[in-house]
């Protein structure tokens, strides 16, 4: 069996994709596995560092919403269409799964055109364009929120690195905080933009920090590689404050935290849901609104709050999140509701329906 994978561009269609081919190595080590990319994705560096193929093809960027320049879209796909079909006779693929961005609609169309059966994950809660046209073709869709509007779809969650999904945050939490130097006991807010960091969070939380210190609470943010780290005065008896530019290890952070203060991207609100750990969300205040309607299914569960960018004060935190963090039931209770609202096993429930879709297009 041999399976395309088609999620190319940012670490948000890469990562699910990665995680759905590591579960189908766990199901079967034979099975053969490529990966359509571009030249100017993650997907160069993030593909080869697992160990799969990645076949690049040429990029032909879509807009985000219907315009004009849709138009010219077919014609400037002809190229890139050819060269994900030559990627799947190759391969002689047996089913193409798609995650959105650039390379998912020239693979879609190409399986089209081959006979070959599609499998489509949608991360958001509002589509992008390709998997909007490439569900009309799709023998099953998968979806990350169980209110997405794509026809047919199956609400399974997000694919998740298996250091995430199988996270017990209670039983490393002992080892995260020593390994970040934090204090075993005190309550503690982990804060990040993301892998780039976000300006606003960090201008937010610099400035709010030491009256979080005060109300005894401890502080982990990671600015973003690009960003200059703050300088930091430790006073004597009071809780730490760690700045870091990046994080490499996701798991053991979500781990030493107690909640979280951050961006509303879907890998994100997949991830803390999870493995249970509450967070005020911040949506980014740019493009489709889409963060917010990621987020907003588990805060309505319980499991987070929201706040707008424009919202998002000193003040705020103080109100909203030190009530929270010095509050052992009402954290408990937070967690918890994120806990029962998170999947930890959509990598699986998709291989069943990568499994699926093949039995049924070898049965027609």
């Amino acid at each position: 069996m041999h399976v395309v994978l088609a999620g190319g561009g940012t670490a948000g269609h890469i990562e699910p994709a990665l995680a759905l081919a590591d579960a189908l190595r766990r199901q079967d080590p034979s099975v053969g596995i490529t990966a359509l990319g571009t030249e100017r994705g993650l997907e160069t560096r993030l593909v080869p560092e697992r160990g799969y193929e990645l076949a690049l093809i040429p990029a032909v960027p879509l807009p985000r919403k219907p315009t004009p320049e849709l138009i010219t879209v077919p014609g400037r796909l002809r190229g890139t269409i050819r060269a994900a079909e030559e990627v799947l006779e190759r391969t002689k693929a047996d089913a193409v799964v798609g995650f959105g961005g650039y390379v998912a609609l020239p693979g879609y169309l190409a399986a089209k055109r081959l006979g070959v059966p599609i499998v489509i994950h949608e991360a958001n809660a509002r589509p992008g364009l390709a998997n909007k046209i490439g569900s009309r073709y799709a023998s099953r869709v998968a979806v990350a929120t169980p209110d997405s509007k794509l026809r047919g779809a199956r609400y399974i969650g997000i694919p998740l690195r298996r250091s995430i999904a199988t996270l017990d945050r209670a039983a490393v939490r002992p080892e995260a905080r020593a390994a970040f130097g934090l204090d075993p006991n005190l309550p503690t807010l982990l804060v990040t933009g993301g892998s780039q960091g976000a300006r606003r969070l960090n201008e937010v939380i610099q400035q709010v920090a030491p009256r979080l210190q005060q109300s005894g609470i401890q502080i982990l943010h990671a600015v973003g590689p690009k960003n200059e780290l703050p300088q930091v005065h430790q006073m004597p008896g009071m809780p730490p404050y760690i700045p870091v530019s990046y994080l490499d290890r996701m798991d053991l952070a979500y781990a030493a935290a107690d909640m979280m203060l951050c961006r509303a991207g879907a890998m994100t609100v997949a991830e803390l849901s999870a493995v249970g750990l509450p967070a005020a969300y911040v949506p980014l205040p740019i493009g489709n609104g889409e963060q917010r309607l990621n987020a907003q299914p588990v805060v309505k569960a319980g499991g987070g709050m929201l706040v707008d960018d424009a919202e998002l004060t000193p003040d705020w935190v103080l109100q909203s999140v030190v009530p929270v963090l010095t509050d052992p039931h009402g954290l408990y209770q937070m967690s918890r509701a994120a806990a029962e609202f998170g999947r930890r096993d959509a990598d699986e429930l998709l291989v069943g329906m990568v499994y699926e879709a093949i039995a049924e297009a070898r049965r027609a």
